[in-house]
């Protein structure tokens, strides 16, 4: 499998090349176009697996309901995908090791990939983040989007980032929140609010905009429906 990124960081596509046979799995939604011959199956779980308690998991983590299953013919193909959001997207190689990945932020991965659900407990919500994230493992490729642009932070002690600008973070880092100032007071009055901590030694991949601190500043302007 080949992943092409294109039109970066805006508008971000991928290209994705499969070899005769090879799957592709991607969120439901999140297909463009796709090469004659291409063979898609639906489910809400992995390839050939309904499972609806897994669907029901992904709900909760900001997924769509169903999967989509892409299976290159005997001359190959390719599919096209790119998240709802305008942003960036990055190729992460699994190779036994695991992800965490925010709510939304998951687009596509290969055959080997393992996609759960992952809970951050309370802290994620007092952070007015979701809760529940996703735990991506496994041997392959896996596509993921912020938005906004996005790079990665590597971590060996401590890093504070906003939780709202958080898109990945590998499984042997720890994050407890915390304020973002040296009093309550002043967190809440400079507009940071609550930060997460992340301590271990690891990476944090990061966006350079907020989807949320987008949608409350646009809210008001729009129109309401009659």
């Amino acid at each position: 499998m080949n992943i092409d990124i294109i039109l970066r960081p805006g508008s971000t596509m991928a290209k994705v090349s499969l070899t005769p046979g090879e799957h592709l799995t991607a969120e439901g939604g999140s297909m463009v176009a796709m090469s004659p011959g291409v063979n898609v199956t639906t489910t809400t779980y992995k390839r050939e697996q309904g499972n609806i308690f897994g669907a029901i998991k992904r709900v909760f983590s900001g997924e769509s309901f169903f999967m989509n299953h892409y299976t290159a013919p005997s001359q190959g193909g390719e599919v096209w995908v790119a998240p709802t959001l305008m942003g960036d997207m990055f190729v992460q190689e699994l190779q036994g090791q695991k992800i965490i990945v925010q709510s939304g932020s998951y687009v596509a991965s290969s055959e080997g990939v393992n996609v759960d659900f992952n809970w951050q407990g309370f802290k994620s919500l007092l952070s007015g983040e979701s809760m529940f994230w996703l735990s991506v493992s496994g041997q392959g490729k896996v596509l993921i989007n912020s938005y906004g642009v996005i790079y990665p932070v590597k971590v060996d002690g401590e890093y504070i980032v906003d939780t709202g600008h958080i898109v990945a973070f590998d499984e042997t880092l720890n994050f407890s929140i915390t304020k973002a100032g040296k009093s309550w007071m002043s967190s809440f009055l400079g507009g940071e609010g609550l930060v997460c901590k992340f301590k271990g030694k690891g990476t944090v991949w990061c966006q350079s905009h907020n989807p949320k601190s987008f949608g409350y500043s646009i809210g008001p302007k729009l129109k309401p429906r009659k």
